[in-house]
């Protein structure tokens, strides 16, 4: 067995950013990885803009302005103005090449056409300079940047219609199991419902990574053997659920092995998810995860999403992490580091009952993961401890 960091640094190191990139519209590029530079063709803003309600001046040493007109956003006229004129002027109006300077309206006292102001004013107050975001030819976003909502609406701003973007993998999930039942079917005596494929598929739709086929198998090792090759075949990722165990009707460990997947590491010192598999053929990826739910998802998040945002061309390799103090005492057995579902609000950790890998109701509870090394202890009412912010909706 080897360490949760060892693990961690396996994958990492072994799983390589993709090759291949594409152009995708800006309506479709959301949760992708930009895999080139994206240059600003266009100043933001593209003229001197207010940055609120009130008037455009061209400061006067007196304290009154005459009105001479009146701007909005989306007007084309530049009207001038003298010293100790003004313009009624709206947030995101186009500020006269003239007006030096922005008072709000709140600041000021209107009487017929003459403006009083209440507050000194100074050059270019409240006026956005042309090009304050971003100015034309300059560097907009950078290779590796991840493709959010508002990164998407940043580049729009700028007439952005498509982006260079690193291909998302194909993924398979093949499960395992002759004790595995459809959902929506009648169950036989020792029959349990397959819930592993859509967990694990929602999980990657959560994630942004819509190319996910899924494919079952039953525990016979010449079918194992063939799916599994046709899946290494003509997918980038292949996610086993079950059958990597040691039991006489775990066929993956013996498939893997022969088709040549190289294995980089079998089994982890932690829990759940002892029974952890990380291989690679060529530049196809496989991790075979353990059959208990909660196990598998637990792996999921700390090892397969590492992989994935390295595959996509994203920095962030892992899930984001903190620290919080425990609301519960935990009693923490053996030596091995542990993943323990929970719940996390502003600071405080609440670490859940029912932490069993084949209990999917905790998860079902949770948004966050403590984490406890091995070389950590119990855990007390008040203790800081690690945790792992869920990518959850």
């Amino acid at each position: 067995m080897i360490s949760v960091e060892k693990a961690i640094q396996i994958v990492i190191k072994n799983v390589g950013t993709t090759k291949d990139s594409e152009q995708k519209k800006i309506s479709e590029a959301n949760d992708y990885t930009l895999c080139k530079d994206v240059i600003s063709p266009i100043n933001m803003p593209p003229f001197r803009q207010s940055a609120m309600d009130g008037y455009a001046l061209s400061i006067n040493k007196d304290e009154t302005y005459t009105i001479i007109g009146e701007v909005k956003a989306g007007d084309h006229h530049h009207p001038t103005l003298k010293t100790g004129e003004a313009v009624r002027i709206f947030t995101g109006a186009p500020v006269p090449d003239s007006a030096n300077a922005i008072i709000m309206q709140e600041k000021t006292r209107i009487d017929k056409n003459i403006l009083f102001i209440d507050a000194k004013v100074s050059l270019n107050d409240n006026i956005r300079s042309l090009g304050e975001q971003v100015s034309e030819n300059q560097l907009a976003l950078k290779k590796g940047t991840s493709l959010t909502p508002a990164a998407l609406a940043f580049l729009t701003s700028l007439g952005i219609t498509k982006v260079p973007v690193y291909k998302k993998p194909s993924i398979a999930i093949v499960v395992t199991g002759n004790e595995l039942a459809e959902a929506g079917q009648p169950l036989k005596y020792g029959q349990i419902y397959e819930s592993n494929a859509l967990m694990l598929k929602t999980a990657l739709a959560n994630l942004g990574y819509q190319k996910v086929s899924v494919f079952k198998v039953a525990d016979n090792y010449i079918d194992t053997l063939n799916l599994l090759n046709t899946t290494i075949s003509n997918h980038d990722m292949i996610l086993v659920s079950g059958g990597i165990s040691v039991g006489d009707y775990d066929f993956v460990g013996k498939a893997l092995q022969e088709l040549e997947v190289e294995q980089l590491f079998y089994k982890v010192k932690q829990k759940p998810g002892k029974p952890l598999f990380f291989g690679k053929k060529e530049d196809k990826i496989i991790f075979a995860l353990p059959g208990n739910p909660a196990a598998a998802l637990s792996c999921f998040y700390v090892y397969v999403y590492a992989a994935l945002q390295n595959m996509s061309g994203n920095s962030n390799l892992s899930l984001a992490r903190t620290t919080a103090k425990s609301k519960t005492d935990y009693i923490k057995k053996g030596d091995r580091a542990q993943f323990l579902k929970a719940i996390y609000n502003n600071g405080t950790v609440d670490i859940l009952d029912g932490q069993n890998s084949s209990m999917l109701h905790t998860f079902a509870l949770a948004n966050a993961l403590v984490y406890l090394p091995e070389t950590s202890g119990s855990v007390s009412r008040n203790n800081t401890v690690e945790v792992i912010l869920l990518p959850i909706n």
